[in-house]
């Protein structure tokens, strides 16, 4: 069953630059998928359409069975509970402590204590931070502040996780990490997940499915493949 599908895709910013064009693509619900891809290939601009920081110029983008693009800005909220959005920079909150940064995103939805504190928990033990749960971000280690961040992003359980760049700001090492995290998430909550990244490293070694991306157009996309270099 598709989670995600786009059609006849197009995106172009009010500078005349086109971002996305002519894209059509389908990702079954459980996939774990690379988009990689040169600088100004699209990789950001895909994954900000399935979120709605962007909408698509033209074409459909159905994400769990809403259509993005016909989306009222009051409504994106809907399809936010779906999901859960992972940056390169953590973008954690300094003075709350690990827990606290945890339970914030149920705490919006107006999530019971109960509810949040058992969600909250297995969270952190999913990305094995349950020990650092009084701990503050400064007090942690950039893949520690990016496991916080990716149990911030599951915690409400959402059908889909959106990761972009999640471990340019880390070494090799911990990168794997990070990858060996989100690859358990996957497999043991089902939760599919979409990761735009440069890092051939990391999608060599994890052999899952990859979409290459060249100048906004689909030009590769296996389903256990390797880096590819899209200038070729």
């Amino acid at each position: 069953m598709d989670l995600i599908r786009l059609k006849n895709v197009e995106k172009r910013y009010k500078n005349g630059v086109t971002a996305i064009y002519d894209l059509n693509l389908a990702i079954e619900k459980g996939s774990f998928v690379f988009i990689i891809g040169g600088s100004g290939s699209g990789k950001s601009t895909l994954i900000k359409m399935l979120y709605r920081e962007e909408r698509p110029t033209k074409g459909q983008v159905i994400v769990g069975g809403l259509d993005v693009a016909k989306l009222r800005n009051k409504k994106v909220y809907k399809l936010r509970r779906k999901l859960g959005i992972v940056f390169q920079d953590y973008r954690l909150l300094p003075k709350l402590t690990v827990y606290e940064n945890v339970a914030f995103a149920m705490e919006c939805i107006g999530a019971k204590k109960d509810v949040i504190r058992k969600n909250v928990l297995k969270a952190l033990e999913d990305v094995g931070l349950k020990n650092k749960v009084h701990d503050y971000p400064t007090n942690l280690s950039g893949g520690e502040q990016q496991r916080v961040a990716i149990a911030r992003a599951i915690v409400n359980n959402p059908k889909l996780l959106l990761c972009d760049e999640p471990t340019g700001n880390l070494d090799p090492e911990r990168s794997m990490e990070i990858m060996k995290v989100l690859d358990d998430i996957n497999k043991n909550r089902g939760t599919t997940i979409i990761m735009a990244t440069h890092d051939k490293e990391i999608v060599n070694k994890m052999k899952k499915q990859v979409i290459t991306l060249k100048d906004g157009h689909l030009v590769n996309y296996k389903q256990k493949g390797t880096y590819v270099d899209e200038s070729v």
